[in-house]
Protein backbone atom coordinates (compact mmCIF):
# COMPACT_ATOMS: atom_id res chain seq x y z
CA UNK A 1 0.00 0.00 0.00
CA UNK A 2 3.05 2.56 0.72
CA UNK A 3 4.50 1.95 -2.45
CA UNK A 4 1.07 2.53 -4.38
CA UNK A 5 1.51 5.53 -2.54
CA UNK A 6 4.60 6.34 -3.77
CA UNK A 7 4.15 5.63 -6.92
CA UNK A 8 0.83 7.94 -7.47
CA UNK A 9 3.23 10.89 -5.69
CA UNK A 10 5.71 10.71 -8.51
CA UNK A 11 3.35 10.28 -11.14
CA UNK A 12 2.25 13.06 -10.74
CA UNK A 13 4.35 14.99 -12.45
CA UNK A 14 3.55 19.21 -12.87
CA UNK A 15 6.22 21.67 -12.60
CA UNK A 16 6.88 21.67 -8.67
CA UNK A 17 5.84 18.34 -6.73
CA UNK A 18 3.51 18.37 -3.66
CA UNK A 19 5.34 17.99 -0.65
CA UNK A 20 2.30 16.98 1.41
CA UNK A 21 3.22 13.34 1.65
CA UNK A 22 6.74 14.05 3.11
CA UNK A 23 5.02 16.34 5.14
CA UNK A 24 2.21 13.35 6.63
CA UNK A 25 5.49 11.11 6.95
CA UNK A 26 6.98 13.15 8.23
CA UNK A 27 5.17 14.48 11.20
CA UNK A 28 3.79 11.04 11.79
CA UNK A 29 7.44 10.53 12.60
CA UNK A 30 8.31 13.48 14.54
CA UNK A 31 4.56 12.31 16.54
CA UNK A 32 5.87 8.67 16.78
CA UNK A 33 9.07 10.29 19.15
CA UNK A 34 7.62 12.42 21.02
CA UNK A 35 4.49 9.84 22.13
CA UNK A 36 7.88 7.21 22.51
CA UNK A 37 9.41 10.21 24.50
CA UNK A 38 6.37 10.56 26.72
CA UNK A 39 6.02 6.79 27.69
CA UNK A 40 9.80 6.32 28.29
CA UNK A 41 9.68 9.61 30.53
CA UNK A 42 6.81 8.20 32.51
CA UNK A 43 7.52 4.81 32.80
CA UNK A 44 11.20 4.91 33.17
CA UNK A 45 12.27 1.04 34.07
CA UNK A 46 8.88 -1.00 32.37
CA UNK A 47 9.27 0.43 29.10
CA UNK A 48 9.50 -1.24 26.77
CA UNK A 49 8.48 -4.52 28.99
CA UNK A 50 9.95 -7.25 27.08
CA UNK A 51 12.38 -7.95 24.24
CA UNK A 52 9.07 -8.77 22.14
CA UNK A 53 7.92 -4.90 22.47
CA UNK A 54 11.28 -3.46 22.34
CA UNK A 55 11.55 -5.04 18.33
CA UNK A 56 8.07 -3.69 17.77
CA UNK A 57 8.79 -0.14 18.60
CA UNK A 58 12.34 -0.19 16.63
CA UNK A 59 10.89 -1.81 13.41
CA UNK A 60 8.02 0.72 13.92
CA UNK A 61 11.13 3.90 14.42
CA UNK A 62 12.55 2.11 11.52
CA UNK A 63 9.27 1.54 8.75
CA UNK A 64 8.67 5.56 9.67
CA UNK A 65 11.91 6.67 9.08
CA UNK A 66 12.51 4.93 5.85
CA UNK A 67 8.99 6.14 4.71
CA UNK A 68 9.82 10.19 5.44
CA UNK A 69 12.82 8.82 3.54
CA UNK A 70 11.54 7.91 0.72
CA UNK A 71 8.79 10.86 0.50
CA UNK A 72 11.49 13.29 0.43
CA UNK A 73 13.23 11.59 -2.21
CA UNK A 74 9.90 11.09 -3.99
CA UNK A 75 8.87 14.78 -3.78
CA UNK A 76 11.94 16.55 -4.25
Amino acid sequence: MLHAVFTLAAAEGGEESSKALFYICGGLLAAFAVVVSVIGITRRDSFPAGKGQARGVMALAAVLVLAAMAAAVITA
